[in-house]
């Protein structure tokens, strides 16, 4: 069982010496925090990468995700969109658009990391039947309130991915999943394993205009999410067996008043 107390101490102490700049101090109350709670629901693994005191993670914590997100699910949309100018759903729309000459509506949509629904409601109309995965039970319930989905589950994508299916979606989309998780392999091999024949894979990520990557090809940036190089994401394309078609810079976000660069791509499912 959980120190409840204790975690949060040694949590808000390494934040305040975050703050302060004294990094080895907070990279040791992270470490604290991480004896306490191992499955890690304050993403200290993050902080520690993202203050360069500890090893880049696979993948965020996925108890930090989920918390994160549950927390924040109330004022999800207001925060991103209003305050943050988060309009990769949109932008991806007219990517799909473009790809497609607006003649082509996909049969079967599946939405990874579906938050409250801004895909769905961005890809309306261009996808017949709709179903959404997200780790935040509290996201995927306003999901269901806006009745966008004909399908809703709580689960990890990957692991989703994974299972066996009895269907196979035409598109899949994961918008601003990327910055939560770092390696690629087997996201990719997953989502092309779940596409029709000639099916088109959408998805954003961040990158960091001013800072090298690691050989690996992504690393957690001073924001505690996870950057990809964009030859490494060709490369993972290209081994999990999917033909990418376009990739084209855009703003993801803005963060304390600055843009955050990142990529938007689409690939299709090779014969």
């Amino acid at each position: 069982m959980i120190d409840e107390k204790a975690l949060e101490k040694a949590y808000n102490r390494g934040l305040a010496l975050e703050k302060s700049g004294d990094f080895a101090g907070a990279a040791e109350a992270y470490r604290e925090a991480l004896v306490l709670d191992p499955e890690d629901h304050g993403g200290a693994a993050v902080r520690l990468a993202a203050i360069g005191q500890g090893a880049v993670p696979e993948t965020a914590p996925k108890a930090y995700v989920a918390t994160l997100f549950d927390q924040h699910a109330e004022v999800f949309d207001m925060i991103l969109v209003d305050q943050l100018g988060y309009d990769v759903p949109l932008q991806l729309r007219e990517q799909l658009l473009g790809f497609t000459h607006g003649k082509h509506i996909f049969k079967q949509m599946l939405d990874l990391g579906c938050g409250t629904g801004l895909c769905a409601d961005a890809l309306d109309d261009l996808a017949e039947s709709k179903t959404g995965i997200d780790l935040s039970e509290n996201m995927v319930a306003i999901a269901h309130e806006k009745g966008d989905y004909d399908k809703l589950f709580v689960g990890d994508v990957v692991q989703f991915l994974q299972e066996k299916h009895l269907e196979q979606w035409d598109l899949i989309v994961a918008t601003d999943v990327l910055p939560y998780m770092g390696a690629l392999e087997a996201f990719f091999t997953a989502a092309a394993h779940n596409l029709t024949e000639e099916g088109v894979f959408g998805f954003s990520s961040e990158s960091l205009a001013e800072k090298p990557l690691q050989k690996k090809g992504f690393i957690v940036g001073p924001h505690q999410r996870f950057a990809h190089d964009t030859d490494y994401v060709r490369q993972c394309l290209e081994q999990a067996g999917l033909k990418l078609v376009d990739c084209r810079d855009i703003v993801v976000r803005a963060e304390q008043g600055a843009p955050v660069p990142g990529q938007l791509f689409l690939a299709k499912k090779e014969n």
